[in-house]
């Protein structure tokens, strides 16, 4: 399928969809032919606010709406999301460039974010005591907070913004403005569009698409409770420290550098074809991607053989030909950056045994394609082995034993997730107790764990208090509130002292 009528997106105020007064449009492409296919509006600052008080005027009768019946709403938009599979499918591949199977995983995750928050009715009930103090019940409510902001990312245009961000967020009462990515609008407008067809009410969720400028008035405005970010370090940093400044909750989900150590009793082939898979998989362009490997050196040359081999094996081509099996990379500008890296990587010394520049595929010539590449000897302090590249580079470094391999995935600042390939059960127990990873794969590539388990970065991957998904997921989009109740008996009723601690302290 080849784009060839370029659309003039607009922004959604209560569902409806709104020409943006800017004049400004920021281009869509599709990444497979290199051809523009649409152009998104850049929100002026009133726009976004606008956004921000069609989502407080929606809030009180939301919240009020029980749990029960919000979630009817997220049933329907389950089916409607089944109904239309393969067209938001073919979307993804199209202004994404992720082949077939990757960008229908893409939707499928935001479909399993959404049956997650179809469980609200009982994931959100809280805790009582009856006699917590004699003669007292207290009982613990879990409540919604008004607005939050949603700073989507390109790389995955249905299960972020629809799928971390949206579903627990409208389940619990809350309602959402999503600034989706500029680069990758088209999906969650879609989205959007089903999401009110299922019969949400005007102004739960709201989209807009704008520069970092306008951006800004999320993390400010003080109708916005809460920020879900998922991007580069630098800029989440900011998101997080302008937001909380601002008394603002906040999950800012950013960069990795995701190690995998093999050891020398990994059944190689299949370790191999685990690595390629989860190092080139949509392209290289997420942060549970595993772009480095600490091999144990009896086994280095033998593992690196293979890499080589099933790198080279690695159909590429067009996102929407289903036989493909690598897609091109965003834009070009991304693909700069990424060839920018390898540059790098040999200017730093590391030793390019595969190298994906220059890739054409025929027919599609103004595609932004990069084969696999593959670094190997990459040491200490070579910044392509220790910095978020983003694309299909794989960087291999050699240690001696399980302690080194540790020690040198220990190191990196980054921590969402590193992965393990042995046969030993007592080496994948010390790695999975030592590991700083957030998330740990025992012989399994991308550790990326179902709904309902938090999406857990550590260290500089992230930054906030509770993670995205799971019982995280809850309680960031909740506070708690504890009512304490007593009723009067005759006795009480004469007495003319009250404890000091008005018969919540036990004595």
């Amino acid at each position: 399928m080849i784009a060839s009528e370029v659309r003039t997106l607009n922004f959604y105020i209560g569902g409806k969809p709104l020409v943006s007064e800017s004049g400004k449009y920021s281009d869509v492409f599709d990444p497979s032919t290199g051809r523009v296919i649409a152009r998104t509006p850049l929100c002026t600052a009133a726009e976004v606010n606008q956004a921000i008080e069609s989502a407080a005027r929606a809030f009180p009768g939301w919240a009020d709406t029980p749990a029960i019946k919000r979630v009817q709403v997220l049933y329907r938009f389950r089916e409607l999301i089944d109904k239309h599979l393969d067209e938001l499918t073919l979307s993804v591949c199209t202004e994404n460039g992720k082949v077939w199977d990757e960008a229908q995983g893409d939707v499928l995750k935001a479909r399993e974010a959404v049956e997650l928050a179809c469980g609200i009715p009982s994931l959100m009930m809280g805790e009582s005591m009856m006699d917590a103090s004699q003669g007292y019940d207290t009982t613990l409510y879990r409540e919604p907070l008004g607005v939050f902001a949603g700073i989507a990312p390109f790389n995955f245009p249905a299960m972020i913004p629809m799928g971390w961000m949206m579903p627990l967020c409208i389940a619990t009462g809350n309602t959402l403005v999503l600034k989706a990515a500029t680069m990758t609008p088209m999906t969650s407008m879609r989205m959007l569009e089903l999401l009110y067809e299922a019969g949400l009410p005007e102004g739960v969720v709201n989209l807009v698409t704008c520069s970092r400028r306008e951006a800004e008035i999320l993390l400010t405005h003080p109708a916005v409770k809460g920020i879900t970010f998922v991007g580069s370090t630098s800029v989440g940093l900011h998101v997080y420290s302008t937001a909380a400044a601002h008394g603002k909750r906040v999950q800012a989900l950013c960069e990795a550098k995701n190690h995998a150590l093999v050891l020398e009793d990994a059944p190689l082939e299949r370790t191999a074809r685990g690595i390629i898979n989860a190092a080139y998989g949509c392209a290289g362009e997420r942060c549970m991607a595993l772009p480095v490997v600490a091999v144990q050196e009896s086994i280095a040359d033998d593992l690196v053989a293979l890499l080589v081999k099933f790198a080279r094996e690695r159909k590429i081509g067009p996102a929407y030909d289903k036989t493909s099996e690598l897609g091109p990379l965003v834009t070009e500008g991304h693909r700069k950056f990424v060839t920018d890296w390898i540059a790098k990587g040999v200017e730093e010394g590391a030793e390019l045994i595969l190298d994906g520049r220059g890739v054409v595929v025929p027919g599609y010539e103004g595609g932004f394609y990069l084969g696999p590449t593959i670094f190997d000897h990459v040491k200490p302090g070579m910044s392509c082995g220790e910095q978020e590249i983003f694309g299909p580079v794989l960087c291999v470094k050699r240690v001696k034993d399980f302690e080194h391999g540790l020690e040198v995935i220990n190191a990196n600042p980054f921590a969402n997730g590193a992965v393990i390939f042995t046969q030993s059960g007592h080496y994948a127990r010390n790695f999975a107790k030592r590991v700083h990873g957030g998330m740990v794969g025992i012989n399994v590539g991308i550790p990326v764990p179902v709904g309902m388990f938090p999406f857990s970065g550590h260290k500089q991957s992230f930054f906030g208090d509770l993670h995205t998904l799971g019982k995280d997921g809850v309680r960031f989009y909740t506070e708690s509130k504890c009512v304490t109740a007593t009723w009067f008996d005759e006795a009480e009723l004469k007495k003319e002292k009250i404890d000091t601690w008005d018969g919540v302290l036990q004595r």
